[in-house]
This record gives C-alpha cells, structure tokens and sequence, in this order.
C-alpha cells in the first residue's frame, strides 16, 4: 500500500478513536481532509482488507432525519499495518507525530511503502 500523507492521517484518526469505530464525517474532522479525499482513501484501505464498513441501522437516522451513516473500523491487520506505518512516517519525517494537512505536507516530501 502506497502511504501518502493522507493515507496516514485517515490511519492515524481511525487509530485515535477508542472504541475504532468512525463514520465518514467523523474521519474528515479527525484527518483535517477534505471529503473527496478520504472515501478514496478508505476504499483503498477497505480493498487491502485494512478497514470494514458497515451501515448503521436505518431507524436511528430516518428518526434523526439524516442519511444512514457508513462506519469505518480497522481489521487486526490494518491496526497493525497502520501503527507501523505512522511510526515509519514518524522516523522518517522526525516529527514526534504526524500532523494533518498543510502541516504535515510541509513536513513529509515522499512516500513510503508497507508490505
């Protein structure tokens, strides 16, 4: 999996959570990206078997008057790939942690590649 800066601040939000559960809003406020940004993101992630998704049940939105949510949770092997990754990206860049957006481009010039 290619990690880019935003790869590894959707990692990093979905990793912060404690209960590691996130629906996708929640994930653009907690990376500081843009919505177009991490569905993309976190399809890759789901196709790597890094994230599952599940749909919250309908009763509580249409109560609520909003669409159903989409819920993001990290796999055993996306917790795992994930910490690795930001802490690769942490040594790499020298920062104590990575930081969303603007801050963290300025900081992370490449790329790196998890296997």
């Amino acid at each position: 999996m290619r990690m880019t800066v935003g790869v590894l601040a959707v990692l990093g939000a979905l990793l912060d959570r404690p209960d590691g559960e996130l629906y996708g809003l929640e994930v653009v406020r907690a990376s500081g990206l843009e919505p177009g940004t991490i569905y993309p993101i976190l399809q890759r992630l789901r196709g790597a078997g890094w994230v599952t998704d599940r749909w919250e049940d309908p009763a509580p939105a249409r109560h609520g008057g909003r669409p159903a949510r989409r819920y993001y949770r990290l796999t055993i092997e996306g917790r795992a790939r994930g910490v690795h990754a930001l802490q690769r990206g942490r040594d790499r860049s020298g920062l104590s942690g990575l930081l969303p957006g603007e801050e963290a481009t300025a900081w992370w010039g490449d790329v790196i590649s998890v296997r």
